[in-house]
């Protein structure tokens, strides 16, 4: 893939270009950032599936793999072989939770590589197998897009519908995750955030109150509190894409209503257990809970975020929302940090004072008014050491210091919100209306 030329592409970014004409680096960074992926990390392969590396780590997540190939759907719209690469990828993704629903990240082949020999149900294929609520909404998501984009079917083939029905009966079980669930997970010789406590369980949490237990965050670190908001509420945003999906490509009233359900029953979950009221900041959505009344209430720069609640489709409450929104972007969120270059959010899997590009472009996607959008496109302006692409995370005194020379998911999110700021939206309601299914 390193010497394709994908004419498609290239108009995009001369358009791109063309509207950025007045600020030359911004519109460098995203050529730069545009083409990384399709060079660096796209893999064709023979039996019409396609495999993508995450960058500097030679495997494939399911969620930065979907979150990858995202902005590609704006020039796969006049694309049908771009098109075909994406659900090439949706076909792969599938292919893999068929093998497994518990796992995040996988390898190429049977190969036996992993990045750690965890005590939990590996098999060759798995290069890690931390369940992640997130890891499954991913590649619906991305299914759901590409047909609403493009038009294009050709992965709504049977290893997808098994696979939803799979993902609808791990939702089911780790519902109740304490009495019904045999997954476990145990690393050795690591720190806390990096497996689960109680022998592989986790710690405990309420059963039958609606949420979908998740034993990691999207940062692939270990859950506080079994139930991890964000995700929960992307899980009923793609839940509302499979009612559709159910019922105009498959005529399936059975599949539908089980999605119906299940998602009802989650945002019922969510607004009885997420929501917290603050001195501060009125009532606000927790990060996690455990369902007895314990809650953690920070935010972490990985998608899906509280920060990321508008972005991700989420119907919630617009005033908690905006509580919530001041609230973790303050220092009350234990993982904001202020410095001398730059200030935003990080994660306990980062170094402190580190800030993640992740969230300062989500914070721009995201933004109330365009003073807001301004400030954040000069702080990633300002950032990027020089290196015309986004990092994992960055010091907040010296942009400089910096983790993961090679994030091809930072470098997707950036290209999505200048292709957002130049009047291209993937998730325009508009266009997705007149899309014809």
């Amino acid at each position: 893939m390193e010497h394709k030329k994908w004419e498609s592409v290239e108009v995009l970014i001369t358009e791109v270009k063309e509207k950025l004409h007045d600020q030359a680096r911004l519109a460098q960074i995203f050529e730069n950032c545009f083409y990384n992926t399709l060079q660096t990390t796209v893999r064709e392969l023979s039996d019409g599936t396609t495999y993508l590396i995450t960058g500097d780590i030679p495997a494939m997540w399911l969620r930065d793999s979907a979150a990858q190939m995202r902005p590609y759907l704006i020039p796969a719209r006049k694309d049908p072989v771009l098109a075909e690469l994406i659900a090439g990828l949706v076909r792969k993704q599938f292919f893999y939770i068929n093998i497994d629903p518990y796992a995040n990240a996988f390898n190429e082949t049977p190969s036996g590589n992993c990045w750690s020999h965890d005590d939990t149900q590996m098999n060759d294929w798995l290069w890690e197998r931390k369940f992640e609520i997130d890891s499954l909404c991913y590649p619906i998501q991305l299914a759901y897009l590409l047909w609403k984009n493009t038009g294009c079917i050709s992965h709504f083939n049977e290893d997808f519908r098994q696979g939803i029905c799979k993902i609808l009966q791990v939702f089911r079980c780790e519902q109740n995750h304490e009495d019904n669930s045999t997954y476990y997970f145990i690393r050795k010789n690591t720190f806390f955030t990096d497996t689960l406590s109680r022998n592989g369980k986790g710690a405990l949490v309420k059963g039958n109150i609606g949420l979908i237990w998740s034993g990691f965050r999207p940062s692939d670190d270990a859950c506080t509190y079994g139930y991890l908001m964000p995700s929960n509420m992307f899980a009923t945003v793609v839940l509302r894409y499979l009612e559709e999906i159910a019922d105009t490509i498959y005529h399936d009233t059975h599949l539908q209503e089980d999605a119906r359900h299940l998602r009802h029953q989650i945002t019922e979950g969510i607004l009885t257990y997420g929501i917290v009221e603050t001195s501060d900041y009125g009532k606000i959505y927790a990060y996690e809970t455990d369902g007895f009344g314990q809650y953690n209430l920070m935010d972490d720069a990985n998608i899906p975020s509280l920060l990321s609640i508008p972005y991700l489709g989420y119907r919630g409450d617009t005033e908690i929302v905006q509580n919530t929104r001041r609230f973790i972007l303050s220092e009350a969120n234990p993982y904001y940090y202020h410095g001398k270059c730059a200030r935003g959010i990080g994660s306990p899997h980062t170094p402190v004072n580190h800030i993640w590009p992740l969230s300062l472009i989500m914070q721009g996607l995201t933004a109330v008014d365009e003073q807001e959008l301004t400030f954040v496109l000069q702080m990633l302006l300002e950032t990027d050491a020089g290196t015309n692409l986004m990092h994992e995370s960055l010091h907040v005194d010296d942009p400089a210091c910096y983790t993961r020379k090679w994030f091809s998911w930072a470098n997707a999110l950036f290209c999505e919100l200048i292709l957002k700021i130049c009047g291209y939206d993937i998730c325009s309601a508009d266009y997705i209306s007149k899309t014809i299914s």
